[in-house]
């Protein structure tokens, strides 16, 4: 590799170990061979290389987490077993891979800073919300769109909170049998007001 790539791989490795607030210029060099002076000449600055640095990590941990539920080999199961399964994926992959899902917060706590990241994150998230919307729901974006959007960015913001919990205390995060489980209680609980309401207004 070049410097350019060079630096950029070490700047990444410096997201996961350090963080983006704490990675200095020198860290990048330390990690990367390279030296101060190609940061400037290669990126313009530090921060423009740290920015690009996120949206290729931001990119990979999307692909392995497409990987990660399309292996999950789901297609056979009913929906509650489907989503379980899932789930119990996705916890898998924290616990392999803590640093990265940690590296995640950092961007969400930079992207004030950083307008390309936010725009990578924006348009990802158009693409991604269908497809997670059939990955974790069986909802064909190609019959209906916005339900498999909608569930999808759901599903995505779930995603985001468990991750939270499950950094800050794995043993008492959810599982995929406690989400699945918790998401049957709200639906029974839907379904019961709508019950008494209907009840109430035939009653009036």
């Amino acid at each position: 590799m070049g410097h350019r790539e060079d630096l950029l791989a070490g700047a990444k490795r410096c997201l996961v170990e350090k963080g983006y607030a704490r990675t200095t210029a020198r860290d990048i060099v330390a990690a990367s061979g390279a030296n101060l002076a190609s940061i400037g000449y290669h990126y313009g600055s530090k921060e423009a290389l740290l920015n690009q640095a996120l949206i290729q990590s931001v990119r990979e941990w999307g692909e392995q987490l497409a990987k990660t539920l399309i292996e999950a080999e789901v297609a056979h199961l009913g929906p509650r077993e489907r989503y379980e399964a899932i789930w119990g994926r996705i916890v898998e992959m924290f616990g392999a891979n803590k640093q990265l899902w940690t590296a995640q917060f950092e961007v969400l706590a930079q992207i004030e800073h950083a307008e390309d990241v936010r725009q990578v994150l924006t348009a990802g998230n158009a693409e991604g919300w269908p497809g997670l919307g059939m990955l974790f729901n069986n909802i064909d974006p190609e019959v209906d769109g916005r339900q498999a959007s909608l569930v999808g960015a759901f599903n995505q913001a779930l995603l985001t909170g468990i991750m939270a919990q499950w950094l800050i205390d794995p043993t008492t995060a959810l599982n995929g049998d406690d989400i699945t489980e918790a998401l049957g209680i709200i639906a029974q609980s839907f379904s019961a007001k709508d019950a008494t309401v209907t009840v109430g207004s035939a009653s009036n």
